[in-house]
């Protein structure tokens, strides 16, 4: 009995120091400070306040930029001058940030976070070339920018061309024969520099879809295929696709790297798939290549789990640790409610029984034949989403006679996803940005970060498999906050458990998103 007693007192200590340390660790999370930066006003204080290029201020105001979004009233401050944002009430917080912070933002679909990331790197590279005397068109990578698919690659670039015009910066897609080769500075790669410096790149052409990894077996292919003659690429900004970069980096003689020690901005557009398994080995090897001790990173996305920014975190905090030097401060945003879909379009959830219910709900999007008193109408153009790339071609194939041949007949139909060509998937792209194309079938190759300015409304066809991919899907429409955009999910009664997530984000983006402020976060490392 004794014996008995002591085992529990033992048991009882042992369970009163795993309360405390759990404790101890939920006051460690609690010391996250709140942080109230000043915000950004107008598009007009980028200038007067914080001092961007004359030249980048002008191309803003042409580009029709006035008033800032949440995301860009919050983040851009703390991008460009943070010591500036906090102000001298808040001196105290402001301490070591004159290198700049690490920077984590999570935002709607849609609000403009492309556009805060793109000043920020742009504002620190003219700003340190002015500072050094260096002149702006040097053309010395400085920014790398890392997107998940080809088609958000090409509109970064788009986007950045717009604001880049008359400044003497470049920014550039990756594509598969590039070479970067001012950015080699590895030792075990020296005795090939030459050989190498030879290799050319093709700089016009469209970059690799990365929606899918290349395996391991795949590289050494293109490596031996690939290589053309010419000149080498000269960029200050890059934005590539995972593989595209880290294939080139892995590049050359057995057992030698490439590293990117020139690079002192990194940007991961769209983290949490990044981050995720598919791409995450591809993006931290870029992540270790990008060697300057002042990189900043920022990460950027409209959901991120908790278990994505604990990565991020972790490998800040290990990167700083193998260069010997501090961590930045890492700030974090939040817009309005985490992972919710944007609240100015209308959700509708259409039970259809089977797969053949769902093929007739969609003929009768596409020729309405009576009154729909259940909400506003799905107008072309709009998007259909299936969950794999055969079953986007079988619907092309089932539906591409469907509009009469007096509005255009199948030409007005098509598909695209990650099974297509590059030339093809461009092609497509073009037709349906050009308004030729009403209804585009795809799959979660354009759910990410791909702007679409027209499109009406998104249709479900197959319910996505989680609340983020709902998310990003029905942010195609209502970008920047148009209103009149429609979502549509069909689901049969094996989708019921799917389903009840989607419901869930719906309700959530519906009743609490209006009511959430932004959000400032300073974590501590």
């Amino acid at each position: 009995v004794k014996k008995s007693k002591k085992k529990k007192k033992s048991c009882s200590s042992s369970s009163s120091s795993q309360v405390a340390a759990a404790a101890e660790t939920t006051k460690k999370k609690d010391e996250r400070r709140q942080l109230t930066p000043q915000p950004l006003g107008s598009f007009g204080e980028l200038r007067s306040v914080y001092g961007i290029s004359r030249r980048v201020a002008e191309n803003l105001v042409a580009q029709g930029y006035r008033e800032p979004t949440e995301v860009q009233l919050g983040s851009l401050p703390m991008l460009l001058r943070p010591e500036i944002a906090l102000g001298a009430e808040e001196e105290e917080e402001g301490e070591g940030l004159e290198r700049g912070v690490d920077f984590l933002a999570v935002a709607p679909t849609g609000s403009g976070k492309t556009i805060s990331f793109l000043i920020a790197a742009v504002n620190g590279i003219m700003r340190r070339r002015w500072q050094d005397k260096v002149p702006q068109d040097t053309h010395e990578l400085e920014a790398v920018i890392i997107a998940p698919t080809r088609e958000l690659s090409h509109q970064i670039v788009n986007e950045g061309q717009k604001i880049l015009q008359g400044t003497g910066l470049r920014i550039l897609a990756m594509n598969k024969h590039m070479q970067l080769s001012a950015e080699k500075q590895t030792l075990r790669e020296e005795e090939g520099e030459e050989e190498e410096e030879e290799s050319g790149s093709d700089e016009d052409e469209d970059a690799e879809s990365d929606q899918e990894p290349a395996s391991a077996k795949e590289a050494p292919q293109k490596k031996e295929k690939k290589k053309k003659t010419g000149s080498v690429a000269k960029a200050d900004l890059l934005v590539t696709t995972p593989a595209l970069l880290l294939n080139f980096l892995n590049s050359g003689p057995a057992g030698s790297s490439k590293v990117l020690p020139s690079v002192r901005d990194l940007v991961l557009d769209e983290a949490d798939v990044l981050l995720d398994p598919l791409f995450r080995e591809q993006t931290f090897g870029i992540w270790t290549a990008c060697t300057n001790p002042d990189l900043r990173t920022s990460c950027w996305s409209a959901t991120m789990g908790s278990n994505i920014e604990s990565l991020a975190t972790e490998k800040l905090n290990a990167r700083a640790a193998l260069l010997g030097v501090s961590p930045r401060p890492l700030v974090r945003l939040v817009v309005g409610l985490k992972d919710t879909a944007v609240p100015n379009i209308t959700h509708k959830l259409t039970y259809t029984a089977s797969e053949q219910g769902k093929l007739l709900a969609l003929r009768q999007l596409l020729r309405p034949t009576a009154k729909d008193d259940s909400g506003p109408p799905l107008r072309p153009p709009f998007l259909v989403f299936t969950q794999t790339i055969d079953r986007a071609g079988a619907l092309h194939e089932e539906l591409k006679y469907d509009i009469p041949l007096e509005a255009g007949g199948s030409a007005r139909i098509a598909a695209l996803h990650g099974g297509l060509a590059d030339a093809e998937r461009s092609a497509v792209m073009r037709r349906f940005r050009a308004g030729e194309v009403w209804v585009l079938i795809t799959t979660d190759v354009l759910a990410r970060g791909v702007d679409f300015a027209g499109v009406n409304g998104v249709v479900n066809y197959d319910v996505p498999g989680s609340s983020a991919a709902y998310v990003h899907r029905v942010g195609r429409t209502g970008r920047a906050g148009r209103e009149g955009g429609v979502a549509v999910t069909f689901y049969t009664k094996e989708d019921i458990p799917f389903v009840k997530t989607v419901a869930n984000v719906i309700a959530a983006s519906k009743k609490l998103y209006a009511s959430t402020p932004t959000r400032f976060v300073k974590w501590v490392s």
